[in-house]
């Protein structure tokens, strides 16, 4: 078992695929939104995953009416939250979490984001960037900016939690540290992007003791531990 710590002021976390698995849903509402304009279905949902459904539909549809795709698209997952549960290790960070030290920065649709949080019976974030909050999407570093201005906090003093290359190039190109999680990409993917560290899942992430002059302390543990400070 390879352990690390790792001192931040705040933590940054995506939602789907790093707190909430949604894939199953995802995929159903974009397969179904696929087919209907003739697509494949699954280099839809991959091309889908880890941005604002409106990039996606304003790159396969330019001629479209984007705001009835969209509200076509937003509709249908939340009101699909049929296998929507929390991943491993997520629940336990956040409670673990002082409320004013961690935020949410996610591509979903704030009502979206609220609907899969609840499903997912996870706490409700104090702090919280959708797509509703920011002029530009991940891979821009917008969200991640902004999530980090919401703590109070340079965006180089936190630690960006995401499983999707899209997310992990935002972060990165916002000044964080980022910390990649296997559930989505695979590692080379992860690292192409510019992952600091890659672990299975926030199960491998706790809080430590108190690291003085206002820092966190995070202790990383996982056998196939990857990065580097």
């Amino acid at each position: 078992m390879v352990t690390m710590k790792i001192h931040c002021r705040g933590v940054l976390f995506d939602l789907d695929g790093v707190l909430v698995d949604s894939t199953p849903a995802v995929a159903r509402v974009w397969t179904i939104w696929a087919k209907k304009h003739g697509f494949i279905p699954e280099e839809v949902v991959r091309q889908a995953h880890g941005r604002p459904s409106m990039t996606t539909i304003r790159e396969l549809l330019p001629n479209a009416d984007h705001d009835a795709e969209n509200r076509e698209v937003e509709r249908g997952e939340i009101e699909d939250v049929e296998g929507v549960v929390p991943l491993p290790g997520a629940l336990e960070i956040l409670q673990a979490l002082p409320q004013d030290r961690w935020a949410i920065a996610t591509s979903c649709t704030r009502r979206l984001a609220e609907v899969r949080i609840r499903a997912a019976s996870l706490p409700m974030p104090k702090h919280l960037i959708t797509s509703n909050d920011v002029q530009r999407g991940k891979p821009d570093p917008e969200p991640y900016i902004k999530a980090a201005k919401t703590l109070g906090f340079d965006a180089a003093d936190c630690i960006v939690a995401e499983d999707a290359p899209a997310g992990i190039r935002a972060g990165k190109a916002a000044g964080c540290r980022v910390l990649a999680l296997r559930t989505t990409a695979p590692d080379a993917d992860l690292t192409q992007s510019g992952a600091d560290w890659i672990v299975n899942d926030l199960a491998s992430l706790r809080l430590g003791s108190s690291a003085g002059h206002d820092q966190l302390e995070l202790i990383l543990a996982d056998q196939k531990l990857a990065g580097h400070v």
